[in-house]
């Protein structure tokens, strides 16, 4: 496959449980009361993403990237969170998922795990790997990763909020993804 024609924001992705769609401008409303949650930001390097011109600029850039989703619960068409995928290396046959927060009553891997699982099957058709960079201190979402079967890879450090953060890189490989 050409890799320029890659659409790496399909229309939706779905199970039983869920639809990820592509993110859209008129989403932010919905989507800002689900971030406005302070706990959900709590273990997470822009713990102040709870904030509306904090929250603005993260969904900004969103958009702007074209390849972020939002989350909705098939049962109650309600938008409960957000992922992305970002930094598709077609070189390195690579492309990262992350960005992605839900609201508190979506925690705990019914959602999350599935939610990933579209997301890793739909990357695999074009990539052999899939990344993943978790702040070093959001040990929740090292957790949930790991019950992927993502495995770490080394320490990096991203530019957030104009600060080096330490990150944990983690890798799922195709040859070895266990659906």
């Amino acid at each position: 496959m050409n890799q320029t024609s890659i659409n790496w924001q399909p229309t939706i992705l779905e199970n039983d449980l869920l639809k990820i769609e592509p993110l859209l401008e008129a989403d932010f409303n919905e989507l800002f009361k689900v971030a406005s949650d302070p706990l959900i930001w709590e273990q997470h390097p822009a713990s102040d993403r709870y904030k509306l011109e904090v929250f603005k600029s993260f969904f900004d850039g969103a958009i702007t990237g074209k390849m972020a989703f939002k989350m909705v619960d098939k049962a109650s068409n309600a938008i409960f969170g957000s992922t992305r995928y970002y930094d598709y290396q077609p070189e390195n046959s690579s492309i990262g998922i992350g960005f992605t927060f839900l609201a508190r009553d979506y925690w705990g891997g019914k959602y999350n795990r599935p939610a990933k699982h579209l997301l890793i099957d739909y990357a695999f058709q074009f990539v052999d790997k899939v990344y993943f960079h978790i702040g070093a201190t959001n040990v929740r979402s090292q957790l949930a990763i790991g019950k992927l079967g993502a495995v770490k890879t080394k320490e990096i450090d991203f530019e957030t909020n104009g600060q080096l953060v330490p990150h944990i890189e983690y890798v799922i490989e195709k040859e070895s993804y266990l659906t």
